[in-house]
C-alpha cells in the first residue's frame, strides 16, 4: 500500500484515518471497526464491501 494514497483516504463511514492491515489486505477504521478489502491493489471503499469486526478482534 502506497502511504501517500494512505494518508489521503478517510473511512467513508466516519471520515476517520485508516489503518493498513497487510496481512489481511485490509484498510481498517479503529474508530468504526470496519475493515475495507483492498483487491488487485485496489482499496475498495464502499460501506456496504467493508467488514465488521469481530469484538475480541484487534486492529
Amino acid at each position: 500500500m502506497d502511504n501517500a494514497l494512505l494518508e489521503i483516504l478517510a473511512c467513508p463511514a466516519c471520515k476517520s484515518s485508516l489503518h493498513y492491515d497487510k496481512a489481511r489486505q485490509e484498510l481498517v477504521c479503529r474508530g468504526c471497526r470496519l475493515a475495507y478489502p483492498i483487491r488487485d491493489d485496489i482499496p475498495v471503499m464502499l460501506i456496504e464491501e467493508a467488514r465488521e469486526l469481530a469484538a475480541d478482534e484487534e486492529i
